[in-house]
């Protein structure tokens, strides 16, 4: 048995499962996987948006009154996971749902690298609609992308609420 931190999250983790497993289709043997995964887990993209700032506060990634003001001015913040696996907000000044979709965007016209793989994994908490529209405009910008919804479960969602949208990818900025 082997023990690997991927560094990544929920869906991220999944992602690079499912790449994992399709490498040892290809033939890798474990130390090969595990080699594979380590080289290759720092180029798992994961960027999102959250509907408010509530559950942010709760997880005290956020104060309290920037949880007001920020759920007041319908801000979406844009978050990530970093290299070293860590949750950041990286942008408190999105606003709109129209807007957070478009900085998802902007991070992947930014880095993405569909020469490893063209797999582009879109996750929602609850918000079927928002992911849809998500969709179209990833498939319109990027034709080749072969694209997978899936919902947020209950354990992520409850750190980050309902209206989670996210994008998972290969690219060159995590």
């Amino acid at each position: 048995m082997v023990c690997v931190d991927t560094r990544c999250a929920s869906l991220g983790e999944g992602f690079l499962v499912r790449e994992a497993l399709r490498k040892q289709a290809e033939g890798l043997s474990l130390e090969e996987l595990v080699q594979w995964i380590e080289d290759y887990q720092p180029q798992v993209c994961q960027w999102f948006t959250v509907d408010t700032f509530e559950h942010l506060k709760h997880g005290g990634r956020v104060s309290s009154a920037a949880a007001v003001l920020g759920t007041a001015l319908q801000i979406k913040p844009l978050l990530h996971v970093s290299l070293t696996g860590e949750l950041e907000v990286v942008d408190r000044t999105i606003r709109g749902t129209k807007r957070a979709i478009s900085a998802l965007l902007a991070r992947m016209e930014k880095g993405w690298q569909p020469e490893l793989c063209s797999r582009i994994i879109i996750g929602h908490g609850g918000c079927p609609d928002t992911a849809a529209c998500f969709a179209r405009e990833l498939q319109t910008r990027f034709p080749q992308a072969e694209l997978i919804t899936a919902p947020i479960g209950p354990v992520i969602g409850s750190h980050t609420g309902p209206g989670l949208l996210a994008v998972v990818f290969w690219g060159t900025e995590r």
